[in-house]
């Protein structure tokens, strides 16, 4: 069943052309990458320190894309700094900000709507629809600021067992990086959980988002491997010079999208055959062949 699943899905990813979404939807994301990472760390900056918080946040790109996208990504930030300006070109900095940090889950949601068929009512409110997108946006980012509290938390918990327990049993690091795989494996499946669930205009299952977050996460932390070998075959990096860490980037980033998407058709095609019946939002409708409800 799982094989006929994932067959169906590719042919539905494959005719939703979904390969020119995650284009577009990576050109976003890497220049949406710097305000979302500035936001988020002021954010948990409530709550942890600053610079503990940036040191996670890069460590956690590190682990995902390797040295070379992170170094991208804390350059970015620095360079997305908001210092020294006046109070008007302070609020146009922050307003850019919000906008960019935004932007790309705009457009993943007009992809994920577009994988379920669906779109805003015609007689919505032009202006409404583009604020409800945007604060829809703004609470997702928001959301990865929670999880990254959330792995901070969990990799605090691990780092007080390592150290009490490498008295009593030492000689099993294999544990502790067991562990912490595990913890960001559960965090990035929560990214994609609530990606899932809330971006899209459908009502959907806690089952069916799951199964897609929980493959989605798999080829993530796959995918850090594949890419990984990809880029050591085909060195990208040393072939185009000074810009070889933001070709790095853009390699996984478009990874990143096309398997974002794959999940979000996944999460469709299961909650079409096999979930609870699927439908749309309040002030959305179903377009097209799936106008039917299921």
């Amino acid at each position: 069943m799982f094989l006929s699943l994932l067959r169906i899905t590719f042919q539905e990813w494959w005719n939703d052309n979904i390969i020119r979404f995650a284009a577009s939807l990576a050109f976003y994301m890497v220049f949406s990458l710097a305000p979302i990472l500035l936001i988020v760390v002021e954010a948990v900056s409530l709550i942890f320190s600053k610079e503990r918080v940036k040191e996670e946040a890069l460590n956690q790109i590190e682990m995902l894309i390797g040295p070379q996208g992170a170094a991208v990504a804390k350059q970015a930030m620095i360079s997305f700094g908001l210092t020294d300006y006046s109070p008007f070109a302070a609020f146009i900095g922050v307003l850019g900000v919000l906008i960019g940090s935004t932007a790309v889950f705009a457009e993943l949601h007009a992809a994920l709507n577009k994988i379920w068929d669906v779109h805003p009512k015609p007689q919505r409110s032009l202006l409404k629809g583009m604020l409800m997108d945007r604060l829809r946006s703004l609470s997702i980012v928001l959301g990865v600021g929670f999880l990254l509290s959330v792995s901070l938390t969990i990799n605090a918990v691990i780092a007080v067992m390592q150290s009490f327990f490498d008295t009593m049993i030492p000689g099993v690091p294999w544990v502790w990086r067991i562990l912490n795989s595990g913890s960001s494996f559960f965090v990035v499946f929560l990214l994609f959980a609530m990606i899932y669930k809330y971006l899209p205009d459908v009502m959907i299952t806690w089952l069916s988002v799951g199964l897609g977050a929980a493959v989605t996460a798999l080829l993530f932390t796959a995918g850090k491997f594949l890419i990984g070998i990809y880029l050591g075959r085909m060195a990208i990096a040393g072939a185009y010079g000074a810009a070889g860490s933001f070709a790095v980037l853009l390699v996984w980033v478009y990874y990143s999208a096309l398997i974002s998407l794959f999940g979000a058709e996944l999460t469709q095609v299961y909650s079409r055959r096999f979930g609870a019946s699927v439908r749309p939002k309040s002030y959305a409708t179903w377009i097209g062949e799936k106008s039917i409800p299921v």
